[in-house]
């Protein structure tokens, strides 16, 4: 008979770890600061609305510029060698092994006004040239505190996360499928629309959802890079629990809201991912 003993330790860190904080937010979220229930933590949500639209586009546009670059390195490396795949793996993962915040501060030395990539414009004539073509007299491209900015940090620090699971399920794909495929006078083309990017579909549903998850909630990327200007919803809850406007049950129920959008999004995902698997198959 097996012991179910092994299992409490684990069942005890879910429960402190995981189970605990949530119940906390929705206290928070449905009580007032005396402690009795109520909804108007809800109907105070008015800025809300308008800095989840933006942190959903943001996260959106992030998402897609990582899968644009993601798929076709996760291709690429999947046929090449063991030795280049090593290298490329190491470089991949390299940046990961640095704090979160050290990799935001580098970029931040490289956009600012007079940062490496301006001085490197302006040294190879890309500054002057704008500025004879618009007639305008920039001494700087401003690159700092913009929605680009926030981006670039986005795919800079989530890109390994697309590429991994992509390249996950590419590297175990079944090669005879590709070649039954090619035997039956498919060209390079078609075997690639028909046979191998509906069976690394869920390797791309994977990536979509480790990428967009962490950038829709983020708030230190948009705070070093945008400067503040550009409000995300990490950075409205962040204010709410930490900030000059500190107020927990409208930070626990935009938390709440978070969450609730987060989880339909995985859902959402899942099932599409779910359907073209069954599509495949048949």
């Amino acid at each position: 008979m097996k012991t179910k003993t092994p299992a409490i330790p684990y069942v005890v860190w879910m429960a402190v770890f995981v189970v605990v904080p949530l119940l906390l937010i929705v206290v928070y979220a449905f009580t007032n600061y005396g402690g009795k229930f109520t909804l108007e933590n809800f109907t105070n949500l008015d800025v809300f609305l308008q800095v989840c639209g933006n942190s959903l586009y943001l996260a959106a546009v992030a998402t897609l510029i990582c899968l644009l670059i993601a798929y076709p390195f996760a291709y690429f490396l999947a046929q090449t060698g063991p030795a280049t795949r090593k290298v490329a793996m190491l470089f991949i993962m390299l940046p990961m092994w640095m704090n979160f915040l050290l990799r935001t501060y580098s970029w931040m030395t490289i956009l600012e006004n007079h940062g490496l990539l301006n001085q490197l414009l302006e040294k190879i004539g890309i500054l002057a040239l704008y500025n004879h073509i618009s007639g305008a007299n920039l001494e700087f491209f401003p690159m700092m505190n913009t929605p680009g900015a926030v981006v670039l940090g986005m795919v800079y620090n989530y890109l390994p996360f697309m590429i991994l699971p992509i390249y996950s399920v590419i590297i175990k794909l079944d090669h005879s499928l590709i070649e039954a495929a090619r035997d039956l006078g498919a060209d390079s083309v078609s075997v690639f629309r028909k046979v191998i990017l509906p069976l690394s579909f869920p390797g791309v549903l994977s990536g979509i959802t480790m990428v967009f998850v962490p950038s829709v909630s983020t708030f230190a990327i948009s705070q070093m890079l945008g400067g503040g200007t550009e409000l995300l919803l990490g950075d409205l809850i962040e204010r709410q629990f930490l900030g000059g406007s500190y107020d927990p049950q409208l930070g626990a129920a935009i938390s709440l809201v978070m969450m609730v959008i987060v989880v339909v999004c995985m859902v959402i995902m899942n099932r599409f991912g779910e359907g073209e698997e069954q599509a495949v198959m048949l």
